[in-house]
């Protein structure tokens, strides 16, 4: 008896929990497993449309999942004016949004290319999504949007990253990576990028500052806070165990702008003097980055297919 195997980016299944809310199970092989995705689609899309929506990707942060941006903001409503398919995949719990080297031994788990190749293919194939791409995310997801804006040049045409490291190379950073994909994901942090400072390559590959080149054409919008309490924090709220990766994140954020100074690539940028790691002030951040988000995504009615 012949066995059918399905490629990758299959549609496992598909279950509506809105009106223009879905949820969607992917088959990867470059995760290993299947993979969940919560998908907003635009008033009056159809899979059988002649015409495609531009897509927009949100991602979370490292130790949260698929349902964060739907739980955590407005996004249903912000987008529900909008002609844009939003994109909401898991991203592993520590998943790194990337290409784990382990190495240089084959083995997964590779959450760019299923990001980009095997939901981008879904996405284009079943769900009518264009040409016309951006991605934003917060803390880990955001670094994931810039990482892969900077490693996939042309892309996207706008990447915002909020509360978000913007290199991974720095002492302190590279430290506290490490530690948070142990602790959070229960594996060996090295089989990411190797070891700090003996695999530099590997870690600058993966470096928004090191790769920034990659987003020349690419809008950006970049925002973080301090880790002081500010207006959105409710005053008896005990601290979060993630209140320290905001003044982290934030110290980053400098010397990346140096960079993109040096390249000639504009930024817009927010620094706020208070305002904690949390989806309160990334809500806030996502109106803001919104218009001009949608503005550079523009209008997509042509029933184009896109190359990987």
């Amino acid at each position: 008896m012949a066995i059918t195997r399905r490629p990758p980016g299959s549609l496992l299944g598909e279950r509506r929990l809105g009106s223009r809310l879905y949820e969607l199970d992917v088959a990867s092989d470059a995760v290993g497993r299947t993979v969940k995705v919560r998908l907003l689609v635009p008033e009056g899309w159809s899979r059988e449309a002649d015409r495609t929506w531009p897509l927009l990707y949100l991602f979370h942060g490292g130790a949260d999942d698929h349902r964060s941006w739907t739980r955590g903001t407005d996004v249903e409503r912000l987008s529900a004016r909008h002609g844009v398919i939003v994109a909401m995949p898991d991203g592993g719990v520590a998943g790194g949004y990337t290409n784990w080297w382990n190495f240089g031994r084959p083995g997964g788990p590779a959450w760019e290319t299923f990001h980009l190749h095997e939901l981008g293919g879904l996405l284009r194939q079943a769900y009518r999504a264009g040409e016309a791409q951006a991605v934003a995310g917060v803390s880990g997801g955001g670094y994931g949007a810039l990482i892969y804006a900077a490693r996939n040049p042309g892309r996207f045409r706008y990447a915002a990253a909020f509360s978000s490291p913007c290199t991974i190379r720095s002492p302190v950073v590279s430290t506290a990576l490490l530690l948070a994909t142990w602790r959070v994901g229960k594996v060996n942090p090295l089989r990411m990028w190797g070891v700090p400072v003996v695999h530099d390559r590997v870690w600058r590959s993966f470096d928004p500052t090191c790769m920034a080149e990659g987003l020349r054409g690419t809008g950006l919008y970049l925002s973080a806070g301090t880790g002081r309490r500010g207006p959105l924090d409710p005053p008896d709220d005990p601290i979060d165990h993630a209140a320290g990766a905001e003044p982290i994140v934030r110290r980053t954020v400098p010397r990346f702008l140096r960079r993109l100074r040096g390249l000639g690539i504009p930024a817009t940028v927010h620094l706020y003097d208070r305002g904690t790691h949390s989806w309160p002030y990334w809500n806030r951040e996502l109106h803001h980055a919104w218009p001009l988000i949608m503005e550079a995504l523009g209008p997509d009615r042509t029933p184009d297919q896109a190359p990987d």
